[in-house]
């Protein structure tokens, strides 16, 4: 077996594609990965040269494949895109329940997700889907990036 494949073995990693300006891969979400999906956001956001938004687009991505973990059956497709100002980070899953955003209770130990991700990403939205509901967020680095940089 390559590295390779251990490597997506250890993702559980359904499908994946890789163009440039975005990356996507469909898989099984486990507690066990969570290292990994904030190293692929990382390196990606990096690669893209948005290095001023690296740790709000793990956060989000992270906040995002957690809810997928506890409130669905951890199957989801992670989508990583570059935008001319920065990131946009959409997660499908299959869970037809869309979240809200509370004031957390600082005393709990969960139940701050998704009050992060509005609170870190300039935009973020919930859109409901045949099979269940796709969540987004976007994340600026400042100026619009064009082909020559």
């Amino acid at each position: 077996m390559t590295k390779t494949t251990e490597r997506a073995n250890k993702l559980r990693t359904i499908s994946s594609e890789f163009d440039g300006r975005q990356f996507k891969v469909e898989l099984t979400v486990t507690p066990e990965q969570f290292g990994r999906i904030r190293r692929i956001v990382t390196a990606h956001v990096r690669c893209w040269g948005h290095d001023r938004i690296i740790d709000s687009a793990v956060v989000c991505a992270t906040e995002m494949m957690t809810n997928v973990h506890k409130h669905a059956d951890g199957r989801c497709v992670f989508l990583l895109s570059e935008t001319t100002r920065g990131v946009r980070i959409v997660v499908s899953d299959h869970n037809p329940v869309l979240p809200t955003v509370t004031q957390p209770d600082w005393d709990s130990e969960s139940g701050r997700g998704m009050w992060l991700l509005s609170s870190i990403a300039q935009d973020w939205g919930v859109v409901a889907t045949p099979d269940g509901k796709d969540i987004w967020a976007e994340l600026s680095s400042g100026e619009p990036k064009t082909d020559a940089t």
